[in-house]
């Protein structure tokens, strides 16, 4: 199996393994870091020992490459179709902008710029998962992105935001060049 075709449960297995709540039936990371789990299979047993790593608000967020029938204690609040998309930053160099790494006590303004922004999920805790570059304009965080799931020799791309106010200026490229 290619390490993409289950991000979540190679990333948990591998390189994040130190992230990883559960065990042999059911992974994820805590949830403050982000919501994603995986499952050996789909079998009851499976959505059993899910169920016993999560308190009964939390949601899971499943990547599979078929579709999902949970049990009735489950409830399916959203089954949608994704795409993924691997690839090489283009070159970019903007002059006078130069990305900052950005740790804990960014995470007041990484949380107001992905409310705005809404690129997914980002928790208090997300940028445990990697790197996490921004640009800041006189001192205010106006676009950042980070890593997310490292399945394989692969890594996810997350929290790729700019504030309205600053869109097309080029920061993404720069930022994603830089990780």
């Amino acid at each position: 199996m290619h390490p993409l075709d289950r991000p979540i449960s190679s990333a948990l297995t591998t390189r994040q393994q130190a992230l990883a709540e559960g065990g042999a039936r059911a992974l994820r990371y805590p949830t403050p870091i982000a919501p994603f789990a995986d499952m050996v299979d789909m079998s009851p047993q499976s959505f059993a020992a899910l169920g016993a790593i999560m308190s009964g608000s939390e949601i899971a967020v499943l990547f599979t490459p078929d579709p999902v029938t949970p049990p009735a204690e489950f409830k399916t609040l959203l089954a949608e179709t994704g795409e993924q998309m691997i690839g090489t930053p283009a070159e970019c160099f903007i002059r006078g902008v130069e990305p900052v790494t950005l740790g804990a006590d960014d995470v007041p303004e990484m949380m107001a710029l992905t409310e705005l922004t809404k690129p997914g999920p980002f928790g208090a805790r997300t940028h445990e998962l990697g790197t996490f570059l921004g640009v800041r304009i006189d001192g205010r965080l106006v676009a950042m992105a980070g890593e997310r799931m490292k399945p394989g020799n692969y890594t996810e791309m997350t929290a790729v935001c700019v504030h309205p106010s600053h869109r097309g200026r080029g920061y993404v490229t720069v930022l994603q060049k830089q990780m």
